[in-house]
């Protein structure tokens, strides 16, 4: 006689309301109701003849008995979606050349592309980094991830990450030289890309004036000027993508809480043509989820 299981949806319910904490969010994942949401866990809190959530001062939390149980949830999920992509793309074979900004490729994609490569070791991911849109007509490059404005006539695009500034500098920097106001940068180096246009931006909005933004190191990617800040030579404008690894480890800190949206986002694009193609399909689905998982995880800044 077959065991029987909790029904599919209670089970999607409880994972999504479990990683979020939240009946809010988990509905507005699931594109249901709150009410469908309440309605799944209270059906599977009675097929378990256990409780899951409590609420407690206003906020949701897991029971003893959820928290043994999400986990094992989760692995089980993630391993649907492993081989639901795996099925999927069957016949997703041969190179992809996918055209990406420098520093973006060396600070966020390239530490996940294993990730990729297990995954579909049928397809073979080949980086081509460049600071230039890409002619999809003359050049052998399958799919692109662009910085800009967002506005890309002709292609077919996804927004992965819309960029936010706020300083970073190293915690030796901040012994040597406090940073407790906006205003102490008059005191310090500012480190530059080739545009001095977003410290002018995070400047503004922190009303500070008086800073002298024709003084400081100049580099030609972000990438360089992270390492300079690394290194306590001075304080540079981080990118909440770029700075998320730093922060992460403690590399980098964000002295301040104000931030601003720099106007730009990372966009995956590719010629309507060859959106269906399996191998874009497979790429394009996987870092849809990587990026998920950060802003679930609330990684960035």
């Amino acid at each position: 006689m077959p065991r029987r299981l909790p029904p599919l949806n209670s089970l999607r319910a409880f994972e999504a309301a479990a990683r979020h904490l939240s009946f809010t969010k988990a509905a507005e994942e699931l594109f249901v109701t709150q009410a469908a949401i309440s309605h799944q866990i209270k059906a599977l809190e009675e097929f378990l003849g256990v409780q899951l959530f409590i609420r407690r001062n206003r906020k949701l939390l897991l029971t003893d008995e959820g928290q043994l149980y999400w986990p094992k949830i989760r692995d089980i999920f993630e391993k649907l979606v492993n081989a639901t992509e795996q099925v999927k793309a069957k016949g997703a074979t041969g190179s992809l050349t996918v055209s990406v900004i420098p520093t973006f490729a060396t600070l966020w994609l390239v530490p996940r592309l294993s990730e990729f490569n297990e995954l579909f070791p049928d397809i073979d991911v080949r980086i081509k980094a460049s600071d230039v849109e890409v002619d999809f007509v003359r050049e052998d490059v399958d799919i692109a991830i662009y910085y800009g404005k967002g506005e890309y006539d002709g292609l077919c695009s996804d927004r992965l990450f819309e960029e936010h500034l706020t300083p970073v500098c190293s915690r030796e920097l901040l012994e040597k030289k406090p940073l407790k106001t906006p205003d102490d940068l008059k005191n310090h180096t500012l480190l530059h890309d080739i545009s001095v246009e977003e410290w002018r931006t995070w400047l503004k909005h922190a009303e500070v004036t008086g800073v002298n933004l024709d003084h400081g190191p100049v580099f030609s990617h972000s990438g360089m000027v992270l390492q300079a800040a690394r290194h306590g030579q001075g304080v540079a404008m981080g990118h909440s993508v770029l700075s998320q690894m730093d922060l992460e480890s403690g590399r980098l800190i964000a002295p301040f809480d104000i931030v601003v949206d720099s106007g730009f986002s990372y966009d995956l694009v590719c010629p309507e043509n060859s959106h269906d193609r399996p191998k874009i399909v497979a790429f394009r689905e996987w870092l849809l989820s990587k990026v998920n998982d950060d802003v679930d995880d609330d990684v960035l800044f």
